[in-house]
């Protein structure tokens, strides 16, 4: 993204103006809120899109639903809720591999410096530019439909480029299951869960929801019936089954399950703080409160 670094300039019907460019005419695909703050321009592939920066951007806050929700991000599911709903899993870079492979073949076949090389190397590109606003635009629709349905929705504090970090290893101490875990690596880029966060995270407060992360530690190998917590209990991707109670449900069900109840864990208590600091805030309100009334009086005598 190249930041122009000019005062920014208000968008009137169809045409930006640029410092330096003159009047540009844009597809502007939605109305302007707020005021604008910076302009920057970026391109992707062949196309370049202008990229408003602004402030004081009106919430838009929805009716409250009265509904809490754990979610668990996933591979097979994107999205599967604590109430049992799943939101699917479009697999974009799967669906456009066999494309992409033979761009790329195409691509390795052409003489670097060549004309033909360029528009090899766009049409990856151009691939490549598609997975990514198909991802978005899928982000922003499951996103959507959390924060229209939940007042608190509550999702696990993932570190995913821990979680997609290589299993090759090295030639003193070699990786084991290399495969199975880039395959992994690959399904969870593709799923998109860091977008998909920031997303909700932005859809959240605009919509006044509540979002809370909690540390995914155990959540799918714990159960949400009696607490027991062993590997075991995991019987495979999809199924869950405890060894303690025998309580059987989906995995990813039983996660999002946890998920909430720790989240709702991490609100009670935040609330408890705040009303055990409430005397400290009354007793520094109050001392403030007659500190400025001594002041007003000493200001009176003064005249």
């Amino acid at each position: 993204m190249l930041g122009l670094g000019v005062p920014p300039t208000a968008v009137a019907a169809s045409y930006v103006r640029l410092q330096g460019v003159g009047h540009v005419r844009v597809h502007q695909h939605r109305p302007v809120k707020g005021r604008v703050k910076t302009i920057s321009v970026k391109r992707e592939g062949s196309r370049w899109y202008v990229v408003l920066s602004c402030d004081d951007v009106p919430a838009e806050p929805l009716p409250a639903t009265g509904a809490v929700a754990g979610v668990d991000l996933g591979v097979a599911s994107l999205v599967t809720t604590s109430d049992g709903e799943r939101l699917a899993n479009p697999r974009h870079l799967a669906a456009t591999a066999d494309r992409l492979a033979a761009a790329q073949r195409d691509l390795a076949c052409r003489k670097r410096g060549s004309k033909r090389r360029r528009k090899a190397v766009a049409r990856v590109a151009a691939l490549h530019a598609k997975v990514r606003r198909q991802r978005l635009d899928g982000a922003h629709k499951a996103a959507l439909t959390l924060v229209r349905d939940y007042d608190v929705i509550v999702h696990e504090e993932l570190r995913i480029a821990n979680m997609t970090r290589s299993a090759s290893g090295t030639m003193e101490a070699p990786g084991r299951n290399v495969a199975q875990k880039s395959g992994l690596n690959r399904s969870i880029l593709d799923a998109g869960w860091g977008v998909f966060l920031t997303v909700l995270a932005h859809k959240a407060e605009s919509a006044g929801r509540e979002l809370i992360a909690v540390n995914p530690a155990d959540t799918s190998r714990t159960c949400a019936r009696c607490g027991h917590c062993v590997k075991e209990n995991r019987v495979t991707q999809a199924e869950f089954a405890c060894r303690a109670c025998g309580h059987a449900a989906h995995a990813d069900v039983n996660a999002a399950v946890n998920i909430l109840r720790a989240g709702l864990a991490l609100r009670q208590a935040a609330g408890a703080a705040w009303r055990e600091a409430a005397p400290f805030r009354e007793r520094r309100s109050h001392r403030f409160m007659l500190l400025h009334t001594a002041g007003i009086c000493s200001c009176l005598r003064d005249i």
